[in-house]
């Protein structure tokens, strides 16, 4: 779950130093905080809210003779930013427009800083379109730039973490000069408002912080991209028409075109099957990999609203301690219900398969259809998240509200592609990609799993149970030997802590060996009714329950950042049982909706709604993260923080979410996994399309492909992605 990889917000990572007293001199910075307050250091912050006017009040008679103002810099440019900034106060004392609309898009000190309001964004777009005609051949263009205010500074306090205070606020100079020709000229206004001899340490402007409107020409990779994503499109268009125009008869369409054709992949798609008509096939498991997949993105979503700009951002705190935040912070366990899901399905269908094959497995075959089938999208994906995420998203926070940072995909992209990058960097290309890399290691290690329970039943299970017990053992051992605490407010998210206690396979392999141990319990009993009195199942589903909650909740007396926390023992302790109690939870809950103990949360999960969304959920959950980077990181002013605003945003979010997979899904996924269906044409029959939708125990005639489910967190699946729908 990324959320656990992504910072909660400036004024919390402080208050959290605070709480914990992991700063220097803990009573002497509490006491100086109380001072923030004080009028002499809040007389001082509002003297800059006029700060664009009294810049032109200071260099209104400013021209370009005046070399004094460069502090000694005499450079080519810098005389050309002298000139331009002479032009600049000359337009605005003959009141020109572009020199007005420059000015005003400069911001001001944010009004509630003590609420955590640390950023004025002025007006971005108005900056950057900013071009005045100077001469024939000489204009005036805007360049938008924060300077950093560090009123820590001011206060006399002297801790690192502090610096995170920094208030920030826009400001808009011609294009011609730089960062640090703006802080020469800034440096003298502070000096008068801010009555300090040497106000140079009292600000900043950074160049990184800085945008102008030109863009830099596309490279040779960006313009790939675009042609291979036009090529696909083109070819499924071209394909549909001739499918909607010359194949009257469905059952006649070339399988080629049929591969492509927008029209026949949402005739597949959005098929529903009747769970009345299908009693082979788990129907409670498509509601359960979409809710869950609803979990991730919803706990994501989250995680980029307290690291927004939001106007309220000391509220946050407010929000840690409540018991709804629980839902958030744990969101996790939706990646054990997905794992969970995929062992299940890899043991009850292949089991069945290796009967009618009499053990036989063509292992190459099954490493190379599974590697077909999820690798091409997690290609275009890189390519996309890395040259295409520029092209859709701009504005003032692109760089501070991002959620990663997609240029490390230069030199770890192989790595992704090779599923190895939850071992191999710490500076993953698609981080939310890690979930692959671990789900393609425990689907390598299967063909074992299969073969001992297929020969020894009974005996391969238990040794599958003594693994799993071994595996938690080496979880509760790294936390324990490591000192690891697992909350966030102890430093659980720190990324060395997350590689070896998240990111690791075998930390995920608990839920997984579960889900196959289950699987097994459905390949023996298929075919029979168990018989339960009425008190075995209520006690079931009280068990059930007891146990998701308490994976959710037990931790929640130890929210508050100012409260006790967790000893090292009662976290390892909570870490390594949930990842068992948790799949043991979903076991009852799958076995109470397939033997009619079920009730409404059989009704509920097995709904046929939740198939062609469960189809779609590997797409989605490849895109969602690019949806979530487009709206945040092209916010023009700040936000507000609150439950009901994150599930406006959630729905935004999932909406394009949507659109966006079904798009590619019908582009790339689909025509791909049509080709490589014609590449193996022995893999599978070629099912009705009815059969396409289905998450079965009841295996298809070819056993190999059987082996082949998909992955479940992406959980695609596509029912031809192989048994998942």
């Amino acid at each position: 779950m990324m959320i656990r990889a992504v910072g909660t917000g400036t004024l919390l990572v402080i208050w959290l130093a605070l709480a914990q007293g992991a700063l220097p001199n803990h009573d002497v910075l509490l006491k100086k905080e109380n001072e923030i307050s004080s009028m002499a250091d809040y007389e001082r912050l509002m003297e800059l809210r006029s700060l664009g006017m009294e810049f032109f009040r200071e260099f209104r008679n400013m021209s370009s003779t005046d070399l004094h103002l460069l502090d000694g810099r005499l450079s080519e440019q810098d005389l050309v930013c002298l000139a331009d900034m002479a032009q600049f106060m000359s337009g605005l004392t003959s009141a020109k427009r572009w020199a007005i609309k420059m000015i005003d898009a400069w911001g001001t000190v944010p009004s509630g800083y003590l609420f955590g309001n640390r950023i004025d964004m002025g007006n971005y777009e108005e900056c950057i379109k900013v071009d005045g005609a100077i001469s024939e051949t000489h204009n005036i263009k805007g360049k938008y730039c924060f300077m950093k205010l560090p009123v820590y500074k001011w206060l006399g306090l002297t801790s690192d973490i502090l610096k995170l205070t920094n208030m920030q606020t826009a400001l808009c100079f011609p294009s011609s000069c730089s960062a640090s020709a703006m802080e020469t000229f800034l440096k003298q206004l502070l000096q008068r408002l801010l009555g300090v001899s040497d106000p140079s340490n009292l600000f900043s402007i950074s160049e990184k912080s800085c945008k102008v409107k030109e863009s830099p020409p596309m490279d040779g990779l960006t313009i790939f991209t675009i042609v291979l994503l036009s090529a696909f499109c083109t070819t499924v268009v071209a394909c549909t028409l001739y499918d909607y125009f010359l194949c009257p008869e469905q059952d006649k369409i070339p399988r080629l075109i049929k591969a492509f054709s927008a029209r026949a992949t949402s005739r597949s798609l959005f098929t529903v099957v009747d769970i009345k008509a299908s009693p082979n096939v788990i129907h409670c498991l498509n509601g359960m990999r979409c809710l869950s997949l609803f979990w991730v993105i919803l706990g994501h979503e989250y995680s980029i609203n307290l690291i927004s700009p939001a106007i309220n951002l000391a509220d946050n705190l407010v929000w840690m301690s409540q018991p709804f935040t629980s839902f958030i912070l744990y969101a996790q366990f939706a990646v054990d219900t997905f794992f969970f899901i995929s062992g299940l399905l890899l043991v009850a269908i292949g089991l069945r398969s290796l009967e009618k094959t009499k053990g036989r497995q063509n292992v190459p075959l099954m490493y190379l259809h599974r590697y077909l089938r999820l690798t091409p999208i997690v290609a275009v994906a890189i390519l996309v998240y890395l040259k295409m995420l520029p092209l859709f998203a701009d504005g003032p926070m692109y760089d501070k509200s991002r959620i990663f940072d997609y240029s490390t995909c230069d030199n770890t992209w192989y790595l992704t592609l090779l599923y190895v990058q939850n071992y191999a960097t710490s500076s993953m290309c698609l981080p939310h990609t890690w979930y692959l890399a671990v789900d393609m290691q425990l689907y390598i290690l299967s063909p074992i799993l299969l073969i001992g329970l297929y020969k020894w039943g009974k005996k391969g299970a238990a040794g599958i149970l003594l693994v799993m017990l071994l595996l938690s053992a080496c979880l509760f051992a790294t936390i324990m030997t490591n000192d690891y605490n697992i909350m966030f407010k102890n430093g659980g998210q720190l990324p060395e802590v997350q590689k070896k206690i998240y990111y690791a396979t075998h930390v995920h392999a608990a839920p997984w060996l579960i889900g196959t141990l289950f699987g097994y319990f459905l390949h023996v009993t298929r075919g029979r009714k168990v018989q339960l009195n009425r008190l075995a199942v209520w006690a079931g589903w009280l068990l059930c329950l007891a146990m998701i909650f308490t994976a959710i909740f037990v931790l929640f007396p130890y929210a508050k950042l100012q409260g006790p926390s967790p000893t090292v023992l009662e976290g390892a302790l909570y870490y390594t049982l949930t990842r068992i109690g948790w799949p043991l939870a979903l076991c009852w809950v799958v076995f109470a909706c397939m033997q009619g103990y079920g009730g409404l949360a059989n009704s509920f999960l097995s709904s046929p709604l939740w198939q062609p969304l469960s189809k779609l959920s590997y797409s989605a959950y490849i895109w969602h993260i690019f949806i979530q980077e487009v709206n945040h990181r092209r916010i023009r002013s700040n936000t507000y923080f609150s439950n009901y605003d994150v599930m406006l945003s959630f729905w935004a979010t999932f909406g394009f979410t949507l659109l966006m997979s079904y798009v590619l899904y019908a582009i790339i996924e689909a025509p791909l996994e049509g080709l490589e269906r014609m590449i193996f044409p022995n893999r599978r029959s070629s099912p009705a399309p009815k059969e396409e939708s289905r998450t079965e125990i009841e295996p298809k005639k070819d056993s190999e492909a059987q082996l082949d489910q998909a992955n479940p967190e992406c959980a695609s699946t596509k029912a031809t992605k192989d048994l998942e729908s």
